[in-house]
């Protein structure tokens, strides 16, 4: 029997809204089960502290951090050396859709591989990669990935799905 994986997790808020849309404090703690929580905002163009993260920022950062476990996952099984990995991704929430949803999270990846790695299978290994992650398994939005690969310095391929 398959076992169903859980992940509880815990959020607060305390305030009022008593006073309208624009009075009401949009900070609230989120946080892993029992774990110590962070603080979250809105949107700052939704009346949110533009110096806390928000919801759509955390999905954006869930599906960055699932691509790069996946890869290193997959990279270790095929004895592929990532020695750095970084990205700059992005996520796009157009306001003429209704309801509102972010539509496309465009990932931007370097991964640096240790001098003299194999580098014929990275397009095949960012797939694998990307069909193992499981945030992007969970969202309906478009995810797109532009890797590109370095050794030594050189930049030695680019891999776009």
């Amino acid at each position: 029997m398959a076992e169903n994986h859980s992940y509880p997790v815990a959020l607060s808020w305390h305030g009022s809204t008593g006073e309208g849309y624009d009075a009401y404090s949009r900070e609230h703690r989120v946080a892993p089960a029992e774990l110590t929580g962070m603080k979250l905002s809105s949107d700052p163009h939704f009346g949110g502290d533009p110096a806390l993260a928000n919801p759509e920022q955390l999905v954006v950062m869930a599906a960055s951090s699932c691509q790069l476990l996946s890869f290193l996952a997959v990279a270790a099984r095929a004895r592929l050396d990532v020695v750095d990995y970084v990205d700059a991704a992005e996520g796009t929430m157009p306001e003429g859709n209704s309801p509102m949803w972010i539509t496309d999270i465009a990932l931007h990846p370097v991964v640096t591989l240790a001098s003299g790695s194999r580098v014929d299978q990275l397009e095949r290994l960012t797939r694998i990669a990307h069909q193992e992650c499981f945030i992007a398994n969970s969202l309906r939005s478009r995810i797109s990935i532009d890797a590109r690969f370095v050794i030594d310095g050189e930049d030695v391929a680019t891999v776009s799905l």
